[in-house]
């Protein structure tokens, strides 16, 4: 027996030891790794490696988010990046099968490529020039698909995949993010049946009680693998595995099953990775590093609205007090870090780390920049804020006084402190354009995450990225020049040594090693709408080393000199380029 059939085994033991014989536990074992192609003379993965370094960087896109006639959007995607992202070696492609609701979270056929988007060709394209991180939509798909159809007529692949209840069963304790009624009713060949839906009545949740699930999602990995995904997005993971009179979230089976992919995915492709998208609370988002054997990367949900409160009230307190609670990931693992996404800013990771009345102020602020709250139904059946739906852009547009004239200063503050701390950074396509809310598709439809979701015109977006006076240049402009210096260092490593610096409320700082301890980065920013002096030798530098910012014209020629620092201004203090 070889480790890998040790490890695949002992993880499916923990998984199934409910309801699996021995028997099948050894058969199961053999499926899945004959289904990723797995030889028995593959070399055992080497513990506790990183697959990534400074250079990368992750762009979120809609396989659609920019069109132009008559070409394929995934065609037209592929040459804008290729024109204007060029020091980006990643992108996250969100959902590109075909689907039936929520933007593509309701997959209807895992199995292909949306028409309306492109084909596997177009994907293997961009797969060939940049990682391609892809969404595994794992805890549901539509209520429109095969094999939920098959479900419904009660034969055929399929029949058995879907989680089902009674009406009498206790549900009071399930977490959920959304209001609208847990259970669908669902006439079948075999009779009325309660199908179990965390997120809408279109997405329908699987039971992985059934092994075969389990299977066909090995099946659809390694398809992925093949056309050239190299990193998988487990969408909503957190809510995977179902037990009645429980939360049924972070079960203890959810974890395995975690640890039996990353297994499977390492031995089939050693660079591959899985990043868990679980936006709850910290404390439990963070469980899904496992001991560096579970998530390689973990969606750092709490930096968000963190980041966001800090720059709208002036003060760090919340942010600095989050960060040194942060542990440092382990080498194979690491933080995916980000301010925007195709998602709103979710509430719920900051719960326990921002007080209700800092909520309050956070969430009405929003609102008064043209901001949607969205609301998830309580145990005790209250709506209660869920997501800030904003486009960031239009969320830094002012201070909790209002409005303001410092608003891309403000933006470009939030994004050099996110490029700056550990982890890998992920940047959405209307971050990197300063695409603003757009308010006609939320009146279409009714939907308030799509103020988020703008569709780009090619000719219309290169026409202003042209203009050097217009916003979306500008934007592009000093995102691209904070990218370009960011990769250029070794400090900024996602695993570099970081600490928190104490520098009072008005000044966030913290100081990044490289892993050879040959470069320091001290990043320190203005987060308040005043002027702000600042004494160098609060940083305690080395005197006999020559001291820089990487992003002004600014040297430390006195370790005793005072510099200034302009609203929302960040410097990152280098002894080393």
């Amino acid at each position: 027996m070889t480790v890998l059939t040790q490890k695949v085994m002992a993880h499916l033991q923990a998984i199934y030891h409910e309801g699996q014989t021995e028997q099948q536990i050894d058969q199961l074992t053999a499926t899945l790794i004959e289904t990723m192609r797995i030889t028995e003379f593959a070399a055992d993965v080497v513990p506790y490696q990183n697959h990534w370094s400074q250079q990368d960087v992750i762009m979120i896109t809609y396989g659609d988010s920019i069109v132009c006639d008559d070409e394929r959007p995934l065609v037209t995607l592929s040459k804008f990046i290729d024109s204007y992202f060029a020091g980006i070696n990643g992108v996250h492609i969100l959902p590109f099968f075909p689907y039936s609701s929520d933007d593509g979270f309701a997959v209807i056929d895992y199995s292909s490529v949306n028409e309306a988007l492109g084909n596997w060709s177009d994907i293997s394209s961009i797969a060939s020039k940049r990682r391609l991180m892809s969404d595994l939509v794992i805890n549901h798909c539509s209520s429109r698909s095969l094999w939920f159809q098959n479900f419904i007529e009660g034969k055929g692949v399929g029949h058995d995949y879907f989680y089902t209840a009674e009406l009498d069963d206790d549900i009071s304790k399930v977490v959920r993010p959304r209001t609208s009624p847990l259970l669908r009713e669902t006439p079948t060949a075999n009779g009325i049946k309660q199908v179990w839906c965390t997120f809408s009545h279109d997405q329908v949740d699987f039971d992985f009680n059934n092994p075969q699930v389990l299977i066909e999602f090995v099946k659809i990995i390694r398809h992925y693998l093949d056309v050239g995904v190299n990193i998988f997005r487990l969408d909503a993971v957190a809510f995977l595995w179902k037990k009645l009179a429980s939360p049924s979230i972070n079960l203890p089976q959810t974890h395995e099953v975690v640890r039996l992919l990353r297994t499977l995915i390492e031995h089939a492709q050693h660079d591959a990775m899985l990043i868990t998208e679980t936006n709850i609370p910290n404390s439990q988002n963070l469980t899904y590093f496992g001991n560096a054997n579970e998530a390689h990367c973990i969606y750092n949900f709490s930096l968000p609205p963190l980041l966001i409160n800090t720059l709208i009230t002036g003060s760090c307190l919340y942010l600095k007090r989050w960060l040194m609670s942060m542990p440092p990931a382990r080498d194979g693992t690491t933080y995916f870090n980000f301010i925007a996404s195709h998602d709103g800013v979710g509430l719920r990771p900051a719960e326990g780390l921002l007080e209700q009345d800092e909520l309050a102020t956070l969430i009405s602020t929003m609102e008064q920049f043209g901001g949607q709250i969205s609301c998830r139904t309580t145990d005790d059946g209250q709506q209660k804020p869920y997501e800030m739906n904003i486009a960031l852009f239009d969320a830094l547009q002012g201070t909790t006084a209002g409005k303001d004239e410092l608003g891309l200063q403000r933006f470009i503050c939030a994004h050099a402190i996110m490029l700056g701390l550990e982890g890998i950074p992920g940047i959405y396509i209307h971050s990197l354009l300063g695409t603003r809310n757009d308010y006609l598709k939320l009146a279409n439809t009714s939907h308030n995450r799509a103020i988020n979701r703008h569709r780009w015109d090619y000719n219309q977006l290169v026409e202003q990225l042209a203009h050097p006076e217009s916003l979306h240049h500008i934007v592009l402009k000093k995102m691209t020049e904070l990218i370009n210096i960011r990769t250029a260092q070794k400090a900024f490593h996602p695993n570099a040594t970081q600490f928190t610096l104490h520098l009072g409320l008005k000044l966030f700082g913290f100081w990044r090693q490289s892993r050879d301890r040959n470069q320091s980065i001290f990043c320190i920013s203005n987060i308040s709408n005043q002027v702000q002096l600042f004494n160098v030798n609060e940083l305690n530098l080395i005197t006999d080393q020559t001291w820089f910012d990487l992003l002004s014209p600014l040297k430390i020629e006195d370790v005793n000199q005072e510099i200034t620092l302009e609203p929302y201004q960040t410097v990152w203090i280098t002894n080393h380029e």
